[in-house]
Protein backbone atom coordinates (compact mmCIF):
# COMPACT_ATOMS: atom_id res chain seq x y z
CA UNK A 1 0.00 0.00 0.00
CA UNK A 2 2.58 2.41 1.02
CA UNK A 3 4.76 1.84 -1.99
CA UNK A 4 1.51 2.60 -4.35
CA UNK A 5 1.03 5.94 -2.58
CA UNK A 6 4.75 6.91 -3.11
CA UNK A 7 4.68 6.07 -6.39
CA UNK A 8 1.54 8.15 -6.92
CA UNK A 9 3.59 11.19 -5.17
CA UNK A 10 6.59 10.86 -7.36
CA UNK A 11 4.56 11.28 -10.82
CA UNK A 12 2.02 13.81 -8.63
CA UNK A 13 3.47 16.78 -10.03
CA UNK A 14 3.22 15.72 -13.68
CA UNK A 15 -0.11 14.34 -13.64
CA UNK A 16 -1.49 17.52 -11.86
CA UNK A 17 0.56 19.69 -15.29
CA UNK A 18 -1.49 17.37 -17.54
CA UNK A 19 -4.85 17.97 -15.45
CA UNK A 20 -4.08 22.01 -15.51
CA UNK A 21 -3.55 21.64 -19.29
CA UNK A 22 -7.46 20.15 -19.52
CA UNK A 23 -8.42 22.36 -17.15
CA UNK A 24 -7.21 25.10 -19.46
CA UNK A 25 -8.57 23.75 -22.78
CA UNK A 26 -12.11 23.63 -21.50
CA UNK A 27 -12.17 27.22 -19.94
CA UNK A 28 -10.13 28.72 -22.49
CA UNK A 29 -11.44 27.22 -25.59
CA UNK A 30 -13.59 30.07 -28.16
CA UNK A 31 -15.61 27.32 -29.36
CA UNK A 32 -17.24 26.24 -25.41
CA UNK A 33 -17.49 29.71 -24.89
CA UNK A 34 -18.30 31.78 -28.08
CA UNK A 35 -22.06 32.41 -27.64
CA UNK A 36 -24.17 34.31 -25.35
CA UNK A 37 -24.89 31.13 -23.58
CA UNK A 38 -22.04 29.19 -23.71
CA UNK A 39 -21.67 25.52 -24.22
CA UNK A 40 -19.04 24.80 -20.86
CA UNK A 41 -21.03 26.92 -17.83
CA UNK A 42 -18.05 26.06 -14.82
CA UNK A 43 -14.75 23.42 -14.58
CA UNK A 44 -13.95 21.58 -11.24
CA UNK A 45 -11.08 20.00 -10.53
CA UNK A 46 -9.16 17.84 -8.26
CA UNK A 47 -5.98 15.66 -7.54
CA UNK A 48 -6.95 13.18 -5.59
CA UNK A 49 -5.43 13.24 -1.50
CA UNK A 50 -3.75 10.41 -0.23
CA UNK A 51 -6.80 9.94 2.21
CA UNK A 52 -8.91 8.82 -0.37
CA UNK A 53 -5.90 6.89 -2.30
CA UNK A 54 -5.76 4.44 0.55
CA UNK A 55 -9.35 4.41 0.80
CA UNK A 56 -9.91 3.34 -2.35
CA UNK A 57 -6.51 0.78 -2.99
CA UNK A 58 -8.17 -0.73 0.65
CA UNK A 59 -11.62 -1.26 -1.21
CA UNK A 60 -10.24 -2.95 -4.32
CA UNK A 61 -8.06 -5.01 -2.82
CA UNK A 62 -10.68 -5.87 -0.99
CA UNK A 63 -13.09 -7.20 -3.80
CA UNK A 64 -9.62 -9.35 -5.04
CA UNK A 65 -7.98 -6.92 -7.53
CA UNK A 66 -4.06 -7.55 -7.23
CA UNK A 67 -2.72 -3.72 -7.74
CA UNK A 68 0.86 -3.93 -7.91
CA UNK A 69 3.48 -1.07 -8.91
CA UNK A 70 3.20 -2.21 -12.24
CA UNK A 71 -0.22 -1.50 -13.12
CA UNK A 72 -1.03 0.75 -10.62
CA UNK A 73 -1.61 3.93 -13.14
CA UNK A 74 -3.58 1.49 -15.28
CA UNK A 75 -5.65 0.47 -12.02
CA UNK A 76 -6.50 3.46 -11.12
CA UNK A 77 -7.11 6.31 -13.92
CA UNK A 78 -8.59 8.75 -11.58
CA UNK A 79 -5.75 10.50 -9.51
CA UNK A 80 -6.47 13.53 -11.38
CA UNK A 81 -10.16 14.47 -12.32
CA UNK A 82 -12.18 17.48 -13.85
CA UNK A 83 -15.57 17.98 -13.86
CA UNK A 84 -16.88 20.03 -16.82
CA UNK A 85 -20.87 21.29 -16.35
CA UNK A 86 -23.13 22.34 -18.59
CA UNK A 87 -26.51 23.55 -18.71
CA UNK A 88 -28.75 21.01 -21.15
CA UNK A 89 -27.84 17.55 -22.76
CA UNK A 90 -27.65 18.72 -26.31
CA UNK A 91 -24.29 20.53 -25.50
CA UNK A 92 -22.66 17.42 -24.68
CA UNK A 93 -21.99 17.43 -28.73
CA UNK A 94 -19.90 19.64 -28.77
CA UNK A 95 -17.92 19.14 -25.63
CA UNK A 96 -17.61 15.70 -27.11
CA UNK A 97 -16.60 17.12 -30.76
CA UNK A 98 -13.60 19.34 -28.73
CA UNK A 99 -12.34 16.55 -27.33
CA UNK A 100 -12.31 14.39 -30.04
CA UNK A 101 -11.22 16.78 -32.06
CA UNK A 102 -7.89 16.41 -29.75
CA UNK A 103 -7.85 12.96 -30.00
CA UNK A 104 -7.32 13.13 -34.12
CA UNK A 105 -5.21 15.82 -33.81
CA UNK A 106 -3.05 13.74 -31.75
CA UNK A 107 -2.84 15.80 -28.76
CA UNK A 108 -4.91 13.60 -26.68
CA UNK A 109 -5.30 9.40 -26.35
CA UNK A 110 -8.44 8.00 -24.99
CA UNK A 111 -7.11 5.40 -22.38
CA UNK A 112 -10.82 3.15 -22.83
CA UNK A 113 -13.70 4.12 -24.78
CA UNK A 114 -15.83 7.03 -23.83
CA UNK A 115 -18.98 6.09 -21.51
CA UNK A 116 -22.07 7.76 -20.69
CA UNK A 117 -23.91 6.13 -17.77
CA UNK A 118 -27.20 7.26 -17.92
CA UNK A 119 -31.43 5.36 -16.88
CA UNK A 120 -32.96 7.43 -19.58
CA UNK A 121 -33.66 5.75 -23.15
CA UNK A 122 -33.82 8.34 -25.06
CA UNK A 123 -30.18 9.96 -23.64
CA UNK A 124 -28.80 6.64 -23.63
CA UNK A 125 -29.52 6.57 -27.59
CA UNK A 126 -28.07 9.93 -27.80
CA UNK A 127 -25.17 8.87 -26.48
CA UNK A 128 -24.83 5.88 -28.57
CA UNK A 129 -24.85 8.19 -31.83
CA UNK A 130 -21.84 10.13 -30.28
CA UNK A 131 -20.10 6.54 -30.22
CA UNK A 132 -20.14 5.99 -26.82
CA UNK A 133 -20.57 3.40 -24.66
CA UNK A 134 -23.48 3.61 -21.94
CA UNK A 135 -23.77 1.75 -19.22
CA UNK A 136 -26.71 1.97 -16.26
CA UNK A 137 -25.98 2.07 -12.41
CA UNK A 138 -28.20 1.02 -9.98
CA UNK A 139 -28.06 4.28 -7.88
CA UNK A 140 -29.07 6.06 -11.45
CA UNK A 141 -25.75 7.95 -11.37
CA UNK A 142 -25.93 9.90 -14.52
CA UNK A 143 -22.30 11.55 -16.21
CA UNK A 144 -19.97 10.92 -19.14
CA UNK A 145 -16.44 9.58 -18.42
CA UNK A 146 -13.60 9.93 -20.25
CA UNK A 147 -9.91 8.85 -19.49
CA UNK A 148 -7.62 10.88 -21.27
CA UNK A 149 -3.58 10.80 -21.41
CA UNK A 150 -0.87 13.01 -23.45
CA UNK A 151 0.39 10.08 -25.01
CA UNK A 152 -0.13 6.38 -25.33
CA UNK A 153 0.82 3.91 -22.48
CA UNK A 154 1.50 7.08 -20.56
CA UNK A 155 1.34 6.74 -16.99
CA UNK A 156 -0.46 10.09 -16.75
CA UNK A 157 -4.06 9.73 -16.95
CA UNK A 158 -6.66 12.25 -16.32
CA UNK A 159 -10.68 11.75 -15.99
CA UNK A 160 -12.94 13.65 -17.02
CA UNK A 161 -16.74 14.36 -16.18
CA UNK A 162 -19.23 15.77 -18.03
CA UNK A 163 -22.69 16.47 -16.82
CA UNK A 164 -25.66 19.10 -16.71
CA UNK A 165 -25.97 21.45 -13.30
CA UNK A 166 -28.98 19.21 -12.54
CA UNK A 167 -27.22 16.25 -12.65
CA UNK A 168 -24.31 17.75 -10.54
CA UNK A 169 -26.26 18.59 -7.60
CA UNK A 170 -27.73 14.74 -7.26
CA UNK A 171 -24.06 13.95 -8.07
CA UNK A 172 -22.87 15.77 -5.10
CA UNK A 173 -25.79 14.79 -2.54
CA UNK A 174 -25.23 11.07 -3.75
CA UNK A 175 -21.24 11.14 -2.83
CA UNK A 176 -21.94 12.79 0.59
CA UNK A 177 -24.21 9.61 1.11
CA UNK A 178 -22.58 7.04 -0.84
CA UNK A 179 -18.70 8.23 -0.77
CA UNK A 180 -16.22 6.16 0.30
CA UNK A 181 -18.49 4.03 1.55
CA UNK A 182 -22.31 3.37 0.74
CA UNK A 183 -24.88 4.29 2.30
CA UNK A 184 -27.10 1.18 3.38
CA UNK A 185 -30.30 3.26 4.20
CA UNK A 186 -33.20 1.79 1.92
CA UNK A 187 -34.98 4.99 2.40
CA UNK A 188 -32.09 7.11 1.04
CA UNK A 189 -31.19 5.04 -1.65
CA UNK A 190 -35.13 5.49 -2.96
CA UNK A 191 -35.49 9.13 -2.37
CA UNK A 192 -31.94 9.28 -4.24
CA UNK A 193 -33.88 7.76 -7.42
CA UNK A 194 -36.66 9.93 -6.50
CA UNK A 195 -34.36 12.96 -7.17
CA UNK A 196 -32.76 11.25 -9.82
CA UNK A 197 -36.16 11.19 -11.81
CA UNK A 198 -36.74 15.08 -10.31
CA UNK A 199 -33.42 15.94 -11.87
CA UNK A 200 -34.08 14.60 -15.37
CA UNK A 201 -37.37 16.17 -15.56
CA UNK A 202 -35.32 19.37 -15.08
CA UNK A 203 -32.55 18.50 -17.61
CA UNK A 204 -35.45 17.99 -20.09
CA UNK A 205 -37.43 20.96 -19.68
CA UNK A 206 -33.86 22.99 -19.91
CA UNK A 207 -33.61 21.04 -23.44
CA UNK A 208 -37.08 21.99 -24.08
CA UNK A 209 -36.90 25.71 -23.18
CA UNK A 210 -33.92 26.23 -25.13
CA UNK A 211 -35.18 24.67 -28.00
CA UNK A 212 -38.33 26.80 -28.22
CA UNK A 213 -36.23 29.76 -28.02
CA UNK A 214 -34.26 29.17 -30.79
CA UNK A 215 -37.68 27.99 -33.07
CA UNK A 216 -38.96 31.66 -31.34
CA UNK A 217 -36.08 33.80 -32.92
CA UNK A 218 -35.96 31.38 -36.04
CA UNK A 219 -39.80 32.10 -36.35
CA UNK A 220 -38.84 36.05 -35.72
CA UNK A 221 -36.50 36.45 -37.93
CA UNK A 222 -38.31 34.82 -40.64
CA UNK A 223 -40.70 37.39 -40.39
CA UNK A 224 -38.48 40.19 -40.26
CA UNK A 225 -37.18 39.19 -43.57
CA UNK A 226 -40.57 38.75 -44.83
CA UNK A 227 -41.62 42.52 -43.86
CA UNK A 228 -38.33 43.38 -45.47
CA UNK A 229 -38.94 41.80 -48.63
CA UNK A 230 -42.20 43.60 -48.80
CA UNK A 231 -41.46 46.92 -47.91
Amino acid sequence: MEELIALYQEERFKIEQFMKRMVNFFQDNPSLHEDNLPIVHSVKYRMKSVGHLRDKLERKISIGRNIVAGNFFDEITDLAGIRVLHLYPEQIHFIHKAIMNEVENGDLVFYEKPKAYTWDIDLKLYYEKLGMDTSIKPSYYTSVHYVVMPKKKSKIKCEIQVRTLYEEVWGEIDHSLNYPYTCESLACKEQLKVLAQLTAAGTRLANSIIKTKEEYDGLLNSRVVEIEEKG
